[in-house]
């Protein structure tokens, strides 16, 4: 990723970061996002959720209709990246 690229990046974290209530976020993502981006990104979030709860990954893949790829991915971000346990574990902790 080129340098000007990560500057764009960021700026559309930012931009992220500024919306303040869940309705502003679900009114950015609907117009950043085509409806299939965004049904993607919600099955791959719901599929997090239930892998962290110890549901096997073809287990998940039933529940959620998400390929066995898309499973398997999930799963290896869920625990060898940060993102997904960050907001995973900051979800329980606000419970």
């Amino acid at each position: 990723m080129g340098k000007e690229d990560k500057k764009d990046k960021q700026n559309l974290f930012e931009a992220i970061l500024s919306l303040q209530t869940a309705k502003e976020c679900e009114a950015f993502f609907d117009d950043l996002l085509t409806i299939a981006e965004l049904q993607a990104a919600v099955q791959r979030y719901k599929v997090a959720g239930l892998l962290d709860e110890g549901n096997t990954c073809n287990g998940v893949a039933k529940m959620t209709g998400a390929s066995t790829a898309t499973v398997s991915r999930v799963n290896k971000c869920l625990n060898y990246g940060a993102g997904y346990r960050l907001v995973l574990d900051r979800k329980k902790q606000n419970k």
